[in-house]
C-alpha cells in the first residue's frame, strides 16, 4: 500500500515537472490560466502588472492623479534565440487608467526613475510606459555580447513589452521619443508596424549615408545670423590658437578629478574633441538669443575662453568617466546609426584630428563593424510606408540637417519644423496651423472622442513638475550625441 502511494506521488511530481512536449504545454496553459484569473479578479493596477510573467517591482512612487511604477522585465538577450539567456530591462509605468490611451516613450538611453510626461502623453491625457534601452546600465546582459546591441533587437524589446502590457492597457497606443528616442520609435515602427496606432518622433536624425555629411556643412553656413556665426567660430578658433595655456588648465582639472583618457587615446584628443563640439553644442541646446553672451575672442582672457567652451561643450565629455555611460550609443553609431563629420574651414591648420569617428569613443576591446545598409533600409521604408507618423524638428537644430522624410507612398504622415527651435523642439512650438494639425492627428490616432480631436488642444493641463520645457529625452548633455 505504501509502495503504491509512493508510486502515485512520484507520478504526480513527474506530470508537473517533466519537460516533454505534452506535459510542458499543459503546465504552461495552467500557469497562463492562473495568471488570467489573478488578473481578472484584481482591480489593483500593481497586481495586474505584476501578474505579467517576467515582471517584477523595483519601486512605486506616489504622484497626484497617477500611480508610478519602476519595474524590471525579463527579456531575451537575443530575440532570435530566446532560450540562450535573459537579462533584466527596466521600464516605468505612469498609470492614469486602463480606459485611457497609452504612450510608449523611449529615450534611446537610460531610464529616468522620476515621474515625467512626454508631450503626447499630456496631449492625450493618457498612461505612459517608458523603456530603458538595452545595454544602458543596469539594463545590460552579463556578460555583455555587444553583437546583440542593434536596432532590431531593441525594437523587439519594445514589441515584447507592448505585447505584455496591451492585455492591461487595451486602448490605443502611440510611440514617442526625442532625439535618439525619436530614432528608436521610428525603428520600432519599421520592424513592428502593426503595434502602434501612431508615432510622434522628435528631433530624430536620419544619417542615411554615413560618409556624406554635406547637409551639416550647409546648416552651419546658414544657421542664425552671420554675426552670431562669426562670433562662435572666432571663439572656437581662438581656443585652438591657445591650445597650450588652455590645455594646462585642462590637465590641472583632470588631475584633480582623477579623469583618464584611455578610450580616446590621449588628453590632447579629448581636449580637441571638446573644442570642436563647441559650435554644435551651442546651436543644439541654445541659440541666437544668447549669442551676445559669448565673449569676443581677441579680448577674452584664457579663463573666459576655457569656461565658455566648458559651458557649451563640457571638458568632461571625452574622459573615460564621461564616455563610459554612453558606450552603447557610440557602439551603435559606429555599427549602424552613423555619426556626423563637418568640415569647419575656419579651423584649417589648427585642428589635428578633425571630427573623430564614433569608434574612437568605444573601448578597443569591443569589436565593431559598420553596416551601411541598415539606415538606408529604414529611410527607404519610412519614405514609402510611413503611416500615422509625425516628425518634429527644430529649425536651428544641427541634428535636423539630415531628417526623416515622407514621400507619396506615406499615409497620414507629416514632417514639421518649429521656427527658431533647437533640439528641444516640440509640437507646442510649431506655427499655429501645424500645431493644430499635429495635435488633432495625435488625438485621432489615440482614439479619443471626435469633439476633442476637433478642438485640437491637449487634454491634460500643464504640470511644471511632470512636463518639462525641454523634454526629458533631450536633456542638455555634453558630447556630440543626439
Amino acid at each position: 500500500m505504501r509502495k503504491s502511494l509512493r508510486l502515485m506521488l512520484s507520478l504526480s511530481v513527474l506530470i508537473g515537472t517533466v519537460g516533454s512536449t505534452g506535459v510542458a504545454t499543459a503546465t504552461a496553459a495552467e500557469t497562463e490560466s492562473r495568471s488570467t484569473v489573478a488578473d481578472a479578479q484584481s482591480s489593483d493596477i500593481k497586481d495586474r502588472l505584476l501578474a505579467i510573467p517576467g515582471m517584477s517591482l523595483i519601486e512605486e512612487k506616489p504622484y497626484a492623479g497617477y500611480r508610478f511604477f519602476v519595474l524590471n522585465y525579463e527579456q531575451p538577450i537575443d530575440h532570435k534565440r530566446p532560450w540562450a539567456g535573459t537579462f533584466q530591462q527596466r521600464i516605468s509605468v505612469l498609470h492614469k487608467g486602463t480606459d485611457r490611451p497609452t504612450v510608449f516613450r523611449t529615450s534611446g538611453y537610460g531610464l529616468s526613475t522620476t515621474p515625467g510626461r512626454a508631450e503626447p502623453t499630456r496631449i492625450v491625457d493618457g498612461n505612459q510606459v517608458s523603456m530603458e534601452y538595452r545595454f544602458f546600465t543596469p539594463s545590460r546582459p552579463a556578460p555583455a555580447d555587444w553583437s546583440k546591441l542593434d536596432i532590431w533587437q531593441a525594437a523587439s524589446d519594445q514589441h515584447r513589452i507592448f505585447t505584455a502590457l496591451k492585455k492591461v492597457y487595451g486602448e490605443n497606443w502611440l510611440s514617442t521619443g526625442g532625439s535618439k528616442g525619436g530614432m528608436t520609435a521610428t525603428y520600432y515602427e519599421r520592424f513592428y508596424p502593426r503595434d502602434m496606432d501612431g508615432v510622434v518622433a522628435y528631433v530624430a536624425p536620419n544619417d542615411v549615408v554615413n560618409k556624406e555629411d554635406s547637409a551639416y556643412d550647409r546648416f552651419f553656413e546658414n544657421v542664425g545670423t552671420k554675426e552670431c556665426r562669426d562670433r562662435l567660430n572666432s571663439l572656437q578658433r581662438e581656443a585652438l590658437l591657445r591650445r597650450a595655456p588652455l590645455q594646462e588648465k585642462f590637465k590641472t582639472w583632470a588631475a584633480a578629478e582623477g579623469a583618464t583618457f584611455n578610450t580616446v587615446g590621449s588628453l590632447d584628443k579629448a581636449w580637441e574633441a571638446t573644442v570642436l563640439d563647441f559650435v554644435w553644442g551651442f546651436w543644439q541646446y541654445y541659440g541666437e538669443d544668447v549669442c551676445d553672451t559669448i565673449p569676443e575672442a581677441k579680448g577674452a582672457s584664457d579663463d573666459a575662453v576655457y569656461e565658455t567652451i566648458d559651458a557649451y561643450a563640457g571638458w568632461s565629455a571625452y574622459t573615460d568617466q564621461g564616455l563610459e555611460y554612453y558606450t552603447p550609443y557610440y557602439y551603435q553609431a559606429a555599427t549602424e546609426l552613423g555619426s556626423p563629420s563637418i568640415r569647419q574651414p575656419h579651423l584649417a591648420g589648427l585642428s589635428r584630428y578633425g571630427y573623430q569617428p564614433a569608434s574612437s569613443f568605444v573601448p578597443r576591446e569591443i569589436p565593431m563593424k559598420f553596416k551601411p545598409w541598415v539606415m538606408r533600409d529604414v529611410d527607404d521604408w519610412v519614405r514609402k510606408n510611413a503611416n500615422r507618423m509625425l516628425f518634429v524638428y527644430g529649425q536651428n537644430d544641427p541634428w535636423g540637417a539630415e531628417p526623416f522624410r515622407v514621400d507619396k507612398g506615406a499615409r497620414d504622415s507629416y514632417v514639421y519644423y518649429a521656427p527658431g527651435g533647437n533640439h528641444g523642439a516640440n509640437v507646442a512650438g510649431l506655427v499655429d496651423a501645424e500645431r493644430e494639425k499635429a495635435t488633432a492627428r495625435i488625438l485621432a490616432w489615440a482614439g479619443v472622442d471626435a469633439p476633442a480631436v476637433a478642438a485640437a488642444q491637449p487634454l491634460a493641463a500643464f504640470d511644471a513638475r511632470l512636463d518639462r520645457t525641454v523634454d526629458e529625452d533631450v536633456t542638455r548633455e555634453h558630447g556630440l550625441r543626439p
